[in-house]
């Protein structure tokens, strides 16, 4: 048995539960993380690619990413070449539409970077036909506490990862202060889901994300996990006093 939010499932249905939550809510995907976010989820990501600090020597899967979000941001940010993998195809089909639309100083950029970007759907706990030491970063942005075995998909990051490569996982995480954590609380429970219901006409899916938020690991036990997984040189971050967080880690 496994968690999915506050219920307990049997771990051969989650997959198909969670996958039936994205598929719901695909088109509203990006739109509803504005909006519950106020935004503050695009400063997050900026902060992850700035954390990486790509150049058109790093190659990056982003797993779980498949609207396209740190990918292209990697790629903007000057990385190299990007493979965005996400199990779900409805997210993976949000990030084609948002490739072919790149634009910067007018110019759209897909035909141009073609050869550096490629969607590949796949499952994060096996990463079939993903060869052994073959990316130099893996990037994993509010998908990881979604997966059924997170020690699966961690030592599966540190199979693909070349020696010296780096993790870094950016998750919503635990809020210490007392009363942040009472309003972030009443936000989350009594806001989110309305907001689910109203945009994305699906309230169920958007009260299942934020009871799996608080399921998943605080910071402490999620850097001891990723440890445990075989990475070396392990620190997190905590952004918005906690409310999410950069974990990073090396394959050493």
């Amino acid at each position: 048995m496994t968690h999915f939010g506050y219920k307990t499932v049997p771990k051969d249905q989650k997959q198909q539960k969670v996958a039936s939550v994205f598929s719901s809510v695909a088109p509203s995907y990006d739109i509803m993380n504005d909006v519950m976010s106020l935004g503050i989820h695009r400063s997050w990501k900026d902060q992850l690619i700035s954390r990486l600090g790509p150049t058109l020597e790093t190659r990056l899967i982003d797993v779980a990413g498949g609207t396209g979000d740190i990918g292209l941001r990697f790629l903007k940010a000057g990385g190299g070449n990007v493979t965005i993998l996400d199990i779900n195809p409805d997210m993976l089909e949000i990030g084609r539409q948002k490739a072919s639309e790149l634009c910067i100083d007018g110019i759209i950029l897909y035909k141009f970077l073609e050869n550096r970007l490629s969607f590949l759907e796949g499952n994060a706990q096996d990463l079939k036909g993903v060869t052994d030491n073959s990316f130099d970063a893996y990037t994993i942005a509010f998908g990881i506490r979604n997966c059924t075995d997170i020690d699966l998909v961690l030592k599966e990051a540190y199979r693909v990862l070349k020696p010296g490569g780096r993790l870094l996982v950016l998750e919503f995480s635990k809020v210490s202060n007392p009363l942040v954590k009472s309003i972030y609380d009443w936000y989350s429970f009594s806001v989110i889901p309305k907001m689910g219901e109203k945009i994305a006409k699906d309230k169920d899916s958007y009260q299942y994300l934020v009871e799996s938020i608080r399921k998943f690991p605080e910071q402490e036990v999620f850097a001891q996990m990723i440890q445990e997984a075989g990475f070396k040189s392990i620190t997190f971050e905590n952004l918005t006093l906690g409310v999410a967080a950069i974990h990073s880690g090396f394959k050493l």
